[in-house]
């Protein structure tokens, strides 16, 4: 495999998972991401293509690194592996709280897909990936920003797979809690955590490699008949019940 695949949030736990899942199976990563030593110390542990320094939210920026990612070539592959956790009441939650969820995790989505689509042309069709949450599939009180922001991405998810169908293909992956950078004010405490996980069918935190495995076989030839689709990494919390 060498074709190329532009990660964005390639820094983060689940970016960087995906890209080192995606670098042992041969093809060429180029990471994007806002905090360069990060970015840095993630492109060189798996020997990255490249990388680039850029804000998914700045719409240059976007452009900048979807150009650096393809080098002329094309893309073969985009990961779309930004978000956000925003947990308050709504009694609590500002216009701005909703808006910054929509914007990071739906509309930042939308912008890198529409980046890339003349580099998805270049390299006769792709695969996106991108992330939703458990919380858009089953209720949890104090998610309504994030749930409602990680919606709008299940339902790109579905527009863009028809849309861009039969190149390109788009799924989407809708975690429970991971033990990540992202989720450390909610994993940090020892006593939280263990609550947490035990809400779980199966009684653990999720990882970044429980998430960046299933992206990669996404991304890969390997998935090639499947499209239009969100996908479990949940430890079994949104579908199954085995307590009481």
């Amino acid at each position: 495999m060498s074709a190329r695949v532009l990660i964005w949030g390639g820094s983060g736990g689940v970016g960087a998972a995906t890209a080192r899942a995606l670098a042992q199976a041969g093809w060429r990563v180029h990471l994007a991401a806002r905090d360069e030593a990060r970015l840095a110390e993630a492109a060189r542990a798996i020997d990255a293509a490249g990388y680039t320094v850029a804000d998914a939210l700045d719409q240059d920026g976007v452009a900048r690194a979807t150009e650096e990612a393809s080098a002329g070539e094309g893309l073969g592959g985009l990961v779309y592996a930004v978000g956000s956790i925003t947990l308050k009441p709504l009694a609590k939650l500002t216009e701005e709280d909703f808006l910054a969820d929509y914007r990071l995790n739906a509309l930042g989505a939308a912008r890198a897909v529409q980046a890339a689509l003349k580099p998805f042309r270049q390299a006769n069709g792709a695969s996106v990936v991108l992330f939703s949450t458990v919380a858009a599939n089953q209720g949890f009180s104090a998610h309504a920003s994030v749930a409602m922001a990680k919606g709008a991405v299940q339902g790109l998810t579905l527009a863009l797979a028809a849309e861009l169908a039969p190149k390109v293909r788009v799924n989407c992956i809708a975690p429970s809690l991971l033990d990540t950078d992202l989720a450390r004010p909610l994993t940090s405490n020892a006593t939280m955590a263990q609550a947490i996980a035990g809400m779980h069918p199966i009684p653990r935190l999720g990882t970044g490699e429980d998430v960046g495995s299933l992206a990669a076989f996404l991304i890969s030839p390997q998935a090639s008949w499947i499209t239009g689709q969100t996908i479990g990494v949940d430890g079994g919390r949104s579908t199954l019940r085995v307590k009481g």
